[in-house]
């Protein structure tokens, strides 16, 4: 079974006392379970980023510690820096790396949240995926006003209450605990030390302004440069290049070019992989193509689910079984999208479609990543009815635990490869759209893609509808079949698509 690992990246309003930020990076390296990744601290900002992963439950508790640690060493009625802030520990963000989902990492949110709320009587706000109101999925909202502000308005205005803990600020100020997917903090240094040109150009740059998707920026003063400080929340969907050519073009309308830039902590490997195809025009580029890729492939051909997933399907277990399977052939359906949506940018004769094969790419690895994951998810939800269904049952209240854990169980079970169906219906569809307009040289490529993911879906939709026939809830087991006959339809319609560009495109009845 694939190993859990949760990511978590929590800043600390301190970024000058170095002793201070040792004792906060100990409360997290004292959890042997857990492996401090990355530490950064920055003078001016007077702020830390500390990133480390490990199993759930352990980073959870060493978050914890941490801000535990820092609300004792760190006074927010002291603190002074370029970064905004709400308290001692800012920001906690929890995000799903192997083997976890997003809505685990949002119960690690919901516990830990309650937990310093009640213990350590810090006022706590839920944002992004754990976010308890759709105003607070935004971080720039939850922030906004800083400590100063909250402190004059936290238990007089509502929309200031804390999800967790008092309604009332002490030295350590609020902290702000979720789940997001991975981000990148990269941060761009102009010739220029005009702070108002760097907010110029946040402001061109961000989102919430009318920039670009998945962008915040902020202009700031830093070491006497002008900065844009940004989160790029999906560089899947806004690359890093795109956002850099927008600075760059703005900068010289101001008369100014960029210095140089910083990332914050840890960045996707996919995210400069793609930087670099972007500016050196790679247009064929492959990820095997990296020395070090390959060679890990090379020497280590039993480390990964992929390569023994077929020797371990026909073992004879009960898992992994059909649902894997079909979560297995999602990826492989993903795999081959994008592998038609790259061998389509750069040619010439497909120029008017570049753009968007791009893009379908992009969406296609993501999807790829998550059913890969699925694969392991469906066979431990399986796992978990089998569990359920092994405890005891002698006494009427023993009957009565069983019995919920079997429905708790067999609602996961359920869930899962209706989550899996329904990606399958989105490959199918950026199938049908390669097979289209895509390189015409991989149209029966984009046609096996297709029928992968249809086979995932009517594959996922048997263990759907075995699990919601033995549901108490019949309405929810009605919503899931109502759900799954959408995908089915989706997926057909797809199919359809793709045997027409067969037939128009290659002369394949």
């Amino acid at each position: 079974m694939m190993q859990q690992i949760v990511e978590c990246i929590p800043n600390f309003s301190e970024g000058r006392r170095m002793n201070v930020v040792d004792k906060i990076a100990s409360a997290i390296t004292n959890h042997r379970s857990v492996t401090l990744l990355d530490r950064s601290s920055d003078e001016d900002h007077n702020r830390s980023v500390l990133t480390f992963v490990g199993d759930p439950a352990s980073v959870e508790q060493a978050a914890y510690d941490a801000i535990k640690t820092a609300a004792g060493l760190i006074d927010l009625e002291q603190h002074k820096g370029e970064h905004p802030r709400l308290g001692a520990t800012d920001v906690v963000p929890f995000v799903p790396i192997a083997g976890v989902t997003m809505e685990d990492c949002i119960a690690m949110a919901q516990r830990l949240g309650k937990r310093v709320g009640e213990e350590l009587s810090i006022p706590v706000y839920l944002y992004e995926k754990a976010a308890s109101r759709p105003e607070r999925e935004n971080l720039a909202n939850v922030r906004r006003g800083e400590y100063e502000g909250l402190k004059e308005t936290i238990g007089v205005d509502p929309a200031r209450e804390p999800d967790f803990g008092p309604t009332k600020l002490g030295s350590a100020g609020a902290t702000i605990i979720g789940a997001r997917p991975p981000l990148i903090a990269y941060n761009v240094y102009l010739t220029t030390d005009d702070v108002g040109i760097a907010k110029h150009i946040a402001r061109a740059v961000r989102h919430s302004s009318g920039g670009l998707r998945f962008v915040k920026a902020l202009g700031l003063l830093v070491d006497g440069r002008a900065q844009v400080s940004m989160n790029l929340t999906d560089h899947t969907r806004t690359p890093i290049a795109r956002v850099v050519e927008l600075i760059r073009r703005e900068a010289e309308r101001h008369g100014v070019g960029i210095h140089h830039s910083e990332l914050i902590g840890l960045t996707p490997q996919r995210s400069l992989i793609d930087a670099a195809q972007y500016y050196l025009q790679l247009d064929q580029f492959e990820p095997d193509q990296i020395l070090e890729s390959r060679m890990d492939a090379s020497l280590d051909p039993a480390g990964g689910l992929a390569d023994t997933f077929l020797d371990d399907l026909a073992a004879g277990s009960a898992t992994p079984g059909g649902g894997s399977a079909a979560a297995y052939a999602g990826a492989m359906a993903a795999g081959l999208v994008a592998m038609v949506a790259r061998l389509t940018v750069g040619k010439k004769k497909y120029a008017g479609v570049s753009e968007r094969m791009e893009d379908i790419a992009r969406q296609a690895d993501g999807i790829r990543a998550t059913l890969t994951t699925a694969v392991d998810e469906d066979a431990r939800a399986f796992d978990a009815v089998m569990d359920a269904y092994q405890l005891p049952k002698a006494t009427d209240k023993e009957k009565a635990i069983r019995h919920q854990a079997i429905q708790q169980a067999t609602i996961t079970a359920a869930e899962a490869p209706l989550h899996v169906a329904g990606l399958a219906a989105d490959i199918a569809e950026l199938a049908a759209e390669t097979a289209e307009s895509g390189n015409a040289n991989a149209i029966t490529d984009a046609g096996s893609a297709a029928s992968l993911a249809r086979s995932c879906v009517y594959a996922s939709g048997l263990n759907v509808r075995i699990n919601a026939s033995g549901v108490d809830d019949k309405d929810a087991g009605a919503s899931w079949l109502s759900s799954l006959e959408a995908y089915q339809t989706r997926v057909d319609a797809a199919h359809e698509r793709v045997h027409q560009a067969l037939q128009e495109r290659a002369g394949l009845g």
